[in-house]
């Protein structure tokens, strides 16, 4: 109990009966103290039993106390467990032999206790790295072989059959087919997965579409698929994530170091409290056996165990929790920062949007249908490599519902203005106002402007379509909010997040439009990644803390300006996993409210814990100095808040994120 530094609780103890042989220890001295203390009752039997029990219950007992000691001297560190051995050998050499035994039975079936609890949480994280099999099945020439994963090199090509575990990050190249990912991202649905078209070397997985990439862990559906190996298994998302997340145990939050703090100087404190008391008996009516009596349960009392294991216990529980919804949190910093925020500024392209343009509007005119207008369009655009372009040819055939339009002709860019092409026989041109300007000597009609200027104000890109001397219409494509943006930004205003700041490189019209229709209360537009980090350093100042939402990658350098940097879709990214304190491992913007909710239960849980375990310590230390309590009595009371504490950070691992809908 109290083992701090290392971010370890207690050691696994590994011994007679393994991993569990101090349990057995403490059950043990358990036994024979309460034969001990039955057996003294009974007059015929000889006073010697009894206290050869006891002795043995006090050995067993202190044996693994003993062994915690020794090493925590050894470092130069006086902490609980040496507290416990002195308390013990003081009642010992008082001849309470049956009192110093209680003290080390509970304390070594509390510490054992504690122990089981603590690796419960671990082994959340531990089940993390069995996720991936020990082996996988290797296509080379003509031949499949069995390979232990180690051995998987990059570009190796790995079969992977039905309802079996994928060993390694890769790219699809063979097979269609379904991936639960949920083991890495915490996606609850199956994902659709599709081999790459090209056969190219040169894959980067972060960059790959979601359809085409798998990683290991993940479990695969019910058709064989063959992944081209892109990432060895010690460099593989699951492996980093593991890596990380066992580094987030050891991360102190500000309450753990606070904490530390106190116990630096209370440790001391009480020794030399123990010391005044064992010899009050100076300046007292009192016998030395008396004071020294009761300095050993002052000194039980006032040991800090429920007070040192209350928050690294929680940290851990809420870290196994997070990592089972695919959100990784590095450490009780941010776990306890997250829940603390007022403020959550997000970065537009690709974290609240898309990340790419779409098809949003047809608006046809003199007479034209819809259909008309939009299959002009996808004629000429098809021809054209423009960004836009292609949103308006994958948004034309989803409406058309063909498979395919005939080609336009002598395509030509007009920089700046448009495109101009061949069709049908007729010219058609397609552009802003500026090109028909010029091209027809006369403003553009009252009535397209006055659309194509309601548009623009809502942010999309709008543009004319012309054929031969006739306005056939307008398009407009535009980078489209994500389907859960709103209802996330809803549930975060639920949860106490007053501000929600989106930074953006686009125009302010555009920011202000799609703030609009997602909710977001402060739109900042026109900015470089340098005024994002000036951005938030103004945030922070207005707001004390504040959360900056990127994808890793552009938006690093105001991630590491924030107080929270918070990555999406991080399966795959090593920039983001290493940037970001938290990672959204899926692509899911949803699961931040549900961080954020989990975030305050942890703060409320270590705050439970502490109120509790200063609480016992402050009851306990003037009942031991009046003589109320006795060294049963501060044991008992000693260890129950101990347990406690632990079972209430415990209640973490089922937390679930309230439900509004």
């Amino acid at each position: 109990m109290g083992q701090k530094d290392d971010g370890e609780h207690g050691h696994d103890h590994e011994g007679f009966f393994g991993a569990n042989t101090e349990l057995y220890f403490s059950i043990g001295s358990g036994v024979f103290w309460f034969t001990g203390l039955v057996l003294s009752f009974i007059s015929a039997v000889p006073q010697q039993v009894p206290l050869v029990l006891f002795i043995i219950a006090f050995l067993l007992g202190g044996y693994f106390t003993l062994l915690e000691a020794i090493n925590s001297v050894r470092k130069g560190n006086f902490e609980i467990d040496f507290l416990m051995l002195v308390a013990a050998a003081g009642a010992a050499s008082l001849g309470k032999w049956e009192e110093g035994a209680l003290l080390l039975f509970l304390f070594s079936l509390g510490h054992s206790l504690e122990n089981y609890a603590m690796n419960k949480a671990k082994k959340s994280i531990a089940a993390l790295s069995e996720l991936a099999p020990s082996t996988a099945l290797v296509k080379r020439g003509n031949k499949q072989t069995e390979v232990k994963i180690e051995e998987l090199v990059v570009g190796d090509i790995i079969i992977v059959k039905p309802n079996s575990k994928i060993a390694a990050d890769g790219v699809i190249v063979a097979g269609n087919g379904f991936i639960n990912q949920a083991p890495i991202t915490g996606e609850s649905m199956p994902v659709d997965k599709q081999p790459v078209s090209s056969r190219d070397d040169d894959f980067e997985l972060n960059s790959l579409p979601d359809e085409n990439r798998a990683f290991a862990g993940t479990i695969n559906g019910s058709n064989v698929l063959e992944i081209k190996v892109l990432k060895i298994a010690k460099d593989s998302t699951l492996a980093r994530l593991v890596k990380m997340v066992r580094e987030a145990e050891s991360q102190k939050s500000p309450t753990q170091q606070l904490t530390d703090r106190f116990e630096k100087y209370f440790v001391p404190f009480v020794l030399v409290l123990v010391v005044v008391l064992i010899f009050s008996y100076l300046f007292t009516s009192e016998t030395f056996e008396e004071t020294f009596y009761r300095a050993m349960v002052v000194l039980v009392a006032a040991s800090p165990c429920a007070l040192a294991i209350s928050t690294p216990s929680a940290v851990l529980a809420g870290v196994a929790r997070a990592a089972r919804q695919g959100v990784l949190i590095k450490g009780g910093r941010p776990l306890e920062d997250l829940g603390s925020l007022t403020a959550v500024a997000f970065d537009k392209t690709g974290t609240l949007t898309e990340g790419r343009p779409k098809l949003t509007n047809i608006i046809p005119f003199s007479g034209i249908t819809k259909k008309e207008l939009i299959t002009v369009a996808v004629a000429v655009e098809q021809l054209s490599d423009h960004p836009l372009a292609s949103a308006i040819v994958e948004g034309g055939y989803e409406i058309l519902n063909v498979d395919h339009v005939p080609g336009a002709d002598n395509i030509k860019a007009l920089i700046a203005r448009g495109i101009k092409a061949d069709y049908q026989g007729k010219t058609v041109h397609i552009g802003n106002r500026r090109l028909f300007e010029e091209l027809t000597g006369e403003d553009v009609p009252e009535e397209i402007t006055a659309q194509m200027m309601t548009l623009e104000l809502e942010g999309h890109t709008v543009m004319i379509v012309h054929k031969d001397k006739q306005y056939l219409g307008i398009i407009s494509v535009m980078d489209v909010a994500r389907e859960e943006a709103a209802q996330t930004l809803a549930s975060l205003k639920e949860i106490g997040i007053r501000r929600m700041i989106m930074l953006t490189g686009d125009n302010q019209r555009v920011a202000d439009a799609v703030a609009r229709t997602i909710g977001i209360t402060d739109p900042m537009g026109g900015l470089l990644p340098e005024d994002k980090v000036k951005a938030i350093e103004k945030l922070k100042v207005e707001e004390g803390k504040v959360a900056m939402v990127g994808d890793g990658v552009n938006d690093a350098p105001a991630m590491a300006k924030s107080t929270v940097g918070i990555a999406m879709g991080a399966a795959g990214s090593d920039v983001a996993l290493e940037t970001a304190d938290i990672a959204l491992m899926a692509d899911k913007l949803e699961n931040l409210p549900f961080a954020i909710g989990l975030s305050r239960k942890a703060k409320g849980i270590i705050k439970q814990n502490l109120w509790v375990s200063l609480g016992i310590v402050a009851v306990l230390i003037p009942s031991a100095i009046t003589g109320w309590a006795s060294i049963g009595v501060a044991v008992v009371m000693h260890e129950g808040s101990t347990l406690l504490v632990v079972a209430n950070a415990l209640r973490l691992l089922s937390y679930k994120e309230p439900d509004r809908s």
